[in-house]
């Protein structure tokens, strides 16, 4: 069964979860946003869904022994459809994933109300939150997510976009002239996922030397030793990345464009390239809008998890009986 959301019952917690490829992270949280308790564990990627939702409600069970919530809130990776609870579509990164009742099967293995969300607009969600609040609730949002792949969440006049089947703002599967003609995980070609996240740079890397890289952060560390081969690559893939942005931001018309994730984090070299190919897709209204990083820190998909709660539909126990 599914309901509209409603306001977590007065004075009790939520339940965070952020589910990964790798890492599941879990967290109890007041109604002001503490952070009272946190929990993380391997996510059981290679053992199918059943694994994944039985390791995720044993991350929801050891932030919250005593059961004082009554919702959980997760932030999940793949296309998820909020409304109906389902995975509609995922890479290989876990395996059997596509097709999961997260919403659902959640709800039954834990006894919570569940909402669910893809994973990078549960983390823009609070940034549309802080944009709302200046822009009398009418902030329009761009948000990127660039790291193992390429993620986005989209907002318009004070709401997130979801699309159908959930797929609004999946930005690493738009078209680059900086990838034609290079295979994508989503069975594509020459989408920006394959050289803007960190394995797409490594590979160009390898493309451009003929020799094995281990991971963009040693790319990184050869550009910083004046390597031409290691500077191309991450401008390259940070350039791709700017005209998408730049690109979508004349469609969108954002207040606000933010650009997150483990790969603008290795520095200037590919903060400055991104940047400049941003700018120069801008059209006259948008010139001056300049990408910025997260407001918020690692609690971001835990807390905008927590928060789905109260703006989308909850799935309740029972629904698969």
């Amino acid at each position: 069964m599914t309901t509209a959301a409603t306001p977590a019952p007065a004075g009790r917690p939520v339940v965070g979860l952020d589910l990964g490829g790798t890492k599941i992270a879990a967290a109890l949280l007041a109604a002001d946003g503490t952070v009272l308790a946190r929990h993380s564990r391997p996510t059981p990627a290679r053992e199918g869904a059943a694994a994944v939702l039985d390791a995720l409600a044993a991350a929801a069970a050891a932030v919250d022994p005593d059961r004082a919530a009554a919702l959980l809130g997760i932030a999940a990776a793949g296309v998820i459809d909020p409304r109906s609870g389902m995975v509609t579509s995922s890479t290989d990164s876990l395996s059997g994933w596509a097709g999961t009742r997260l919403g659902a099967g959640l709800a039954g293995r834990t006894g919570y109300a569940v909402a669910c969300d893809n994973d990078v607009r549960a983390t823009a969600g609070p940034e549309l939150a802080g944009l709302n609040a200046s822009t009398g609730g009418h902030g329009s949002l761009l948000f990127a997510a660039i790291g193992t792949g390429v993620g986005g969440a989209l907002a318009a006049d004070g709401r997130m976009l979801h699309g159908s089947a959930g797929i609004a703002g999946h930005l690493g599967h738009v078209p680059s002239p900086e990838a034609a003609g290079l295979p994508c995980t989503c069975g594509s070609t020459g989408h920006l996922e394959v050289i803007a996240s960190g394995p797409g740079i490594a590979a160009h890397y390898e493309r451009l030397t003929g020799a094995p890289v281990d991971r963009l952060e040693t790319v990184a560390a050869r550009a910083a030793q004046g390597d031409s081969h290691a500077v191309a690559a991450i401008t390259t893939g940070a350039a791709a990345a700017g005209h998408v942005l730049g690109g979508l931001a004349n469609a969108l018309g954002p207040d606000r464009v933010v650009v997150g994730g483990g790969v603008p984090r290795i520095g200037t070299l590919y903060e400055d390239a991104l940047r400049a190919a941003f700018a120069a897709e801008l059209m006259g209204p948008l010139r001056g809008l300049v990408p910025r990083p997260p407001l918020l820190g690692h609690d971001a998909a835990v807390l905008g998890a927590a928060a789905l709660t109260t703006t989308l539909p909850l799935h309740h126990p029972g629904a698969l009986r």
